[in-house]
């Protein structure tokens, strides 16, 4: 694995200045991590910039006359380094850098160009999705969904052993108001009589319990009291819980497939409250929790800034943070993990600090290492998607209306024959077309969904990167085979258009292990737009197949398989099928 110019760079301006500190009498030592580079802002002040501010109570002189004593001392090789002002400015030699992509990228086509190794030897859980089985996905779990696959595979991109975990929201009074509304009004159907996909069949009755409700408020506690019949073991309703529950999975595990997010591992509270049950009464015997005036389990947290919680209600009964706390410790026992990373909604930040406040005082150091990557809310322009009231944009809905929105502009083309198969295609885009919008904007922020803008072919769009793949493919299809006399030659590849590609190939590495750090898939899918535009402006302005001479166009496709290369990597990254063809 190359390592990167600018940690070069960094580690001779080090050098540099250490040389200059100590000949000046200072004892004091500079590490090449503290070095500041920057980018410049014209392309005629060179490739990256050191300013010289930091040194000034040092060697108590002034910027201008640091840099040329700095420049004085540094070991440029093959590069210029000129002072502008307060900064160190170097010309990196093109053909050198060039050279070394070019050999990085041969190498990668048996192995992993540009993947770092800074995760090298951990092992991180990664949990996603945790769907409900009342009620199919909706367009919030797609967020979370590729958001949580992304980010399992950006972080084994650099190498640690991941673990994607989904805990299935099987039980609780949620639950039970689906099974109650089907109990008094399903009347022996099912997905097949009715001819509706098993998850959304179940996700009627949710919306039916919540009609109901309206007219009958009585109907909440028949609920409650379902639910305290299902933990004492009751035959009849355990029976109708496994049955739609198993409706509810199998659907779900049908958009799984169909998106491309998978688990090496399914947890299911039904398995693990009672876990979390008896950890809270230990707690409670142990005087870490205490009963309330009702008769409730709580624990006191104000210490740390938070409230009052209730972990255990005064019938007895589970809620979400005592499954939650028997869930991560069956989870470690399970696998023991050096991080657990939580994809959840920003609505339950809250909740999240009072889970490991929890965990660590019942003695386990590893919540130490628990990590709530939150985001936002994800809506329609049409407004806000509420599941108790069926307004929620079903994904599978969704993902239909991309399809064969995706599938008109193909026909619109008249692309049909030269795709080979529409309707996969089609679906492909679309997939891409969500991925990339739901993961262009970082996590935190909430967003709005536009299907028909994150289809188009033109601008920052799924499409448009999965357009640029299939352009290079294609040329590269139609290149000449390499003869006797031509050869590839880096130094060719000097020209401005040729030069922004391959600074931003060169950054793939810490784009990923940039992208792992702060657990941001947005950054990649930045990364990714900006290779794409880089490489349409050098495609336009520099002729590859037709160059002036045979050693150019063997440099220019080297470069573009390269690119390519890069393209195809970074896009399974964050989930967006490549194409061949489009």
């Amino acid at each position: 694995m190359f390592i990167h110019y600018k940690e070069i760079w960094k580690q001779k301006l080090a050098s540099a200045v250490n040389a200059l500190l100590e000949e000046n009498g200072v004892t004091e030592t500079i590490a090449a991590s503290d070095i500041i580079a920057e980018i410049p802002p014209q392309s005629n002040m060179g490739d990256l910039g050191f300013p010289m501010f930091t040194y000034v109570k040092l060697l108590h002189k002034n910027p201008p006359q640091i840099a040329q004593a700095v420049l004085a001392k540094l070991d440029t090789g093959s590069s210029v380094a000129k002072v502008l002002g307060p900064y160190v400015n170097i010309f990196l030699d093109r053909a050198e850098i060039a050279g070394e992509l070019l050999k990085e990228a041969a190498l990668g086509k048996q192995g992993s160009l540009g993947r770092p190794d800074t995760l090298k030897g951990k092992r991180i859980m990664v949990e996603f999705s945790s769907p409900n089985t009342n009620k199919p996905l909706h367009l919030g779990h797609l967020r979370n969904d590729i958001l949580g696959e992304s980010i399992s595979r950006i972080l084994a991109a650099c190498g640690a052993e991941v673990r994607k975990v989904c805990i299935i929201n099987d039980r609780g009074v949620h639950i039970c108001k689906s099974m109650l509304a089907y109990r008094l009004y399903g009347e022996g159907k099912s997905p097949e009589s009715e001819c509706i996909k098993s998850d959304h069949f179940v996700g009627q009755w949710y919306v039916q319990f919540n009609r109901i409700s309206k007219e009958d408020p009585g109907i909440e506690e028949k609920a409650q009291e379902m639910l305290r019949k299902w933990e004492a073991g009751d035959e009849d309703i355990t029976a109708l819980w496994k049955k739609m529950n198993e409706w509810a999975i199998n659907g779900i595990k049908e958009t799984y497939k169909r998106t491309g997010i998978s688990f090496d591992t399914y947890y299911f509270e039904s398995k693990t409250y009672l876990l979390g049950k008896n950890e809270i009464l230990k707690g409670l015997e142990n005087g870490i929790f205490y009963r309330g005036a009702d008769g409730a389990v709580m624990i006191d947290l104000s210490a740390e800034g938070l409230d009052n919680k209730v972990l255990l209600r005064k019938d007895g009964t589970s809620i979400y943070i005592t499954q939650d706390i028997g869930t991560a410790i069956f989870r470690y026992e399970d696998w023991a993990f050096d991080r657990l990373v939580y994809v959840v909604g920003s609505e339950q930040q809250y909740h999240f600090k009072v889970l490991f406040s929890i965990l660590i005082k019942l003695g386990y150091i590893w919540a130490k290492n628990l990590y709530h990557l939150s985001y936002g809310m994800v809506n329609l322009p049409e407004g806000k998607m509420k599941s108790r009231e069926g307004t929620v944009v079903d994904a599978d809905d969704l993902l239909n209306d991309l399809k064969e929105l995706a599938l008109q502009e193909i026909k619109e083309k008249e692309r049909e024959e030269a795709v080979g198969n529409p309707e996969a295609i089609a679906e492909k885009v679309a997939l891409g077309a969500l991925h990339y919008y739901l993961l262009q904007v970082s996590a935190p922020k909430d967003m709005l969904f536009n299907p028909k803008e994150s289809l188009s072919f033109n601008g920052n769009t799924g499409p448009y990167l999965q357009y640029m793949g299939a352009r290079i493919s294609s040329m590269l299809r139609k290149a000449p085979m390499p003869t006797a006399t031509s050869t590839v030659q880096p130094e060719l590849l000097s020209g401005d258009a040729e030069w922004d590609v391959i600074k931003i190939l060169f950054d793939y590495n810490n784009t990923i292990a940039e992208s792992a750090e702060k657990m941001d898939s947005s950054i990649m899918a930045a990364y990714l737009y900006s290779l794409s535009k880089a490489f349409s402006r050098f495609y336009h302005d520099s002729p590859i197949l037709h160059a002036e001479h045979p050693d150019l166009t063997a440099a220019r496709l080297a470069l573009s398989e390269a690119v390519l290369f890069v393209l195809k990597d970074a896009l399974y990254l964050v989930g967006i099928p490549f194409l061949e063809v489009m």
